[in-house]
C-alpha cells in the first residue's frame, strides 16, 4: 500500500511518524502534581458512541443560544440544553461523521466520510438538504451571508447555497502528494465579505463570499527541505480576524499577521502548529507541534513567556476563559494556565480518550467532545 495515499500522519498525532518508520517517537511529558488554585466541576456529560479515535475528525460542538449543538462519528447528531444537558431533539443520519456540526441562519450543518454534506433545522432537526461533495470534509463549514463555505480534504473550496445546497462557486488548491491530514476551516472577515482558508501547501487566500472571486493570496512560508516530511507547510489552524489584522499559523512553518486588505505580512516568526491558536486582547496564545504553550505579543509577534511542561502531549489549541487558558490533550486531560504567565492552574480528566478538537467556551462555561464520543461541561471558579 501506498502510503503516501493514506492520508496522513492519523495514527500518531503528536509525533509525525508517517512513512518514515525510523523517526523517534517523542515521549510525552508526565503530568506531574499541582496545586491547583482553580475549582473546576463537571455539570454533565452524554455520549454520542466512539470509534473516532486517531481519526482526527473535526468534530466539536457548536453552541447558539443556550443549545448545545454535537455530532458523533456513528452518525447521530444532537440538540441539548447547555445548561443541563437535556437532548432538545436527536436524528441519526446512518453515516459515519466527519465534521459539524456548524450552526447558523437557522441551520446546523455536518459533513460525512462519504463526502455527504447534510443541513438540519436548528430548532426541530428536520433535515433540509443533502449534498454531495467531492470527499471528506474534515473541518467545519462555515454559515454565512446566505451561502454554506466547506473545505474538502482534495484542495476544494466550495460554496454552497444555503436554501438548498446546490453548487454557487468552487475554488480549487494546491495539495502534496503528502500533507497532515486535517484542513482549516474556513472563516469570515465581515469587513470584507471575504473568506479566509489555509492551504496544504502553505497559502492563505481571501476569497469574496458571494462569488468565490480570489481577492488575494499569500504566502505564510515556502515548503522546504530534504524529505517530504521536512516538507509539510500545510495550515490545517483557522485563521483569525480583528479589524484589519489576519493571524496565521502553518505547520514546519510560521506565524504571521496579514493586512486584511492585501494580505500583505506585517510580520512572522517561526512556528509550527497543526491545532493552532486563540486571539486574546494583547497577545496570540499557541500551542505548537511539540506541545509547547507561548504567549506572543499581538503587535510583533515577540514571545512574552513559554510552557513546556505538556510536552508531546498532543494539544488542541488553547481557548480563552476568563484569565485563563484551557488546552485538552492525547489522554483526555484538560489543563488550565494563567494568561498572565502560562502557569498551571488546574486539571481535570473526562473520559481518557483522545481530545482533538479545542474545547468551547460559551456562557461562562467549558464544553469539550473526546474521540470517544463523550461530550462534557464543565464550570471553573477560584478555590477559596
Amino acid at each position: 500500500m501506498n502510503c503516501y495515499k493514506l492520508g496522513l500522519i492519523a495514527a500518531c498525532a503528536w509525533a509525525l511518524v508517517g512513512c518514515n518508520t525510523s523517526k523517534a517517537v517523542d515521549v510525552p511529558a508526565k503530568l506531574v502534581s499541582i496545586k491547583p488554585v482553580l475549582e473546576i466541576n463537571k455539570l454533565w456529560s452524554e455520549s454520542l458512541g466512539g470509534g473516532a479515535e486517531y481519526l482526527r475528525l473535526g468534530l466539536q460542538p457548536a453552541v447558539s443560544q443556550g443549545v448545545l449543538y454535537a455530532a458523533g462519528y456513528k452518525g447521530e447528531v444532537i440538540a441539548l440544553r447547555s445548561d443541563n444537558g437535556r437532548r432538545i431533539w436527536q436524528v441519526n443520519t446512518k453515516l459515519l461523521l466527519s465534521s459539524g456540526p456548524a450552526v447558523g441562519e437557522g441551520m446546523v450543518i455536518v459533513g460525512g466520510t462519504d463526502g455527504g454534506l447534510l443541513a438540519f433545522a436548528a430548532d426541530t432537526g428536520e433535515q433540509r438538504w443533502r449534498s454531495q461533495l467531492s470527499s471528506e470534509p474534515l473541518s467545519r463549514a462555515l454559515i454565512a451571508k446566505g451561502v454554506v463555505v466547506v473545505r474538502t480534504v482534495d484542495g476544494r473550496l466550495l460554496g454552497l447555497n444555503a436554501l438548498d445546497g446546490s453548487v454557487r462557486w468552487t475554488y480549487e488548491g494546491t495539495v502534496p502528494k503528502l500533507s497532515l491530514r486535517g484542513t482549516a476551516p474556513p472563516v469570515l472577515a465581515v469587513s470584507a465579505n471575504a473568506v479566509l482558508e489555509g492551504f496544504d501547501d502553505g497559502k492563505l487566500v481571501a476569497l469574496d463570499i458571494a462569488n468565490g472571486d480570489l481577492l488575494w493570496a499569500a504566502t505564510i512560508d515556502t515548503p522546504s527541505g530534504r524529505t517530504e516530511l521536512d516538507m509539510l507547510a500545510d495550515i490545517d489552524a483557522a485563521p483569525a480576524v480583528e479589524g484589519k489584522d489576519v493571524f496565521v499559523v502553518g505547520y514546519h512553518g510560521k506565524v504571521a499577521m496579514l493586512d486584511l486588505d492585501n494580505g500583505q505580512v506585517w510580520w512572522s516568526k517561526e512556528a509550527s502548529s497543526y491545532r493552532g491558536f486563540v486571539l486574546g486582547d494583547k497577545a496570540l496564545y499557541l500551542a505548537n507541534a511539540s506541545g509547547e504553550v507561548t504567549a506572543l505579543r499581538r503587535t510583533d509577534g515577540n514571545s512574552q513567556w513559554q510552557q513546556s511542561a505538556l510536552l508531546h502531549r498532543a494539544l488542541t489549541a488553547p481557548v480563552e476563559l476568563n484569565d485563563s487558558l484551557v488546552v485538552g490533550d492525547f489522554e483526555g486531560y484538560l489543563h488550565w494556565l494563567d494568561k498572565q504567565d502560562g502557569s498551571l492552574q488546574a486539571r481535570v480528566s473526562t473520559d481518557g480518550e483522545r481530545i482533538t478538537n479545542a474545547p468551547v467556551v460559551a456562557e461562562g462555561r467549558i464544553y469539550v467532545q473526546t474521540d470517544g464520543g463523550k461530550v462534557m461541561a464543565f464550570a471553573t471558579k477560584p478555590r477559596g
